[in-house]
């Protein structure tokens, strides 16, 4: 098991094992080119999507500015981005029972 981390080794790995004659780094690991071959295009594609994230999120970034620059608030904003994601029913739950809680604390004048 060389190559694992063990905190109780040296520099947190086990001794290595000696080498036989002849033999390389590497020998002991089998893979195939096919598998090698995906796991190059799962690492590459997973790469391209977070250079896409990077773009999306730098655009979401001018969006909310350019709201800010127009007066909009931009913490209601994203308030409403999140309302709207959510399912209807459990929307109408969830004000629901913070109206309910309101109520309870007295804080509800001054919200209808």
């Amino acid at each position: 098991m060389s190559g694992e981390y063990d905190p109780y080794a040296i520099h947190g790995r086990k001794p290595e094992e000696p080498k036989r004659a002849g033999e390389r780094p590497g020998d002991k690991l089998e893979t195939e080119p096919v598998a090698s071959s995906h796991l190059r295009s799962f690492i590459e594609r997973m790469e391209r999507l977070a250079e896409e994230k990077e773009v999306i999120k730098d655009d979401e970034k001018a969006v909310m500015a350019e709201a800010k620059a127009m007066g909009f608030d931009n913490k209601a904003i994203r308030t409403i981005l999140r309302i709207r994601k959510k399912d209807p029913q459990k929307l109408a739950e969830e004000l629901s029972i913070l109206d309910i809680y309101l109520v309870a604390l007295g804080m509800d004048e001054g919200l209808r």
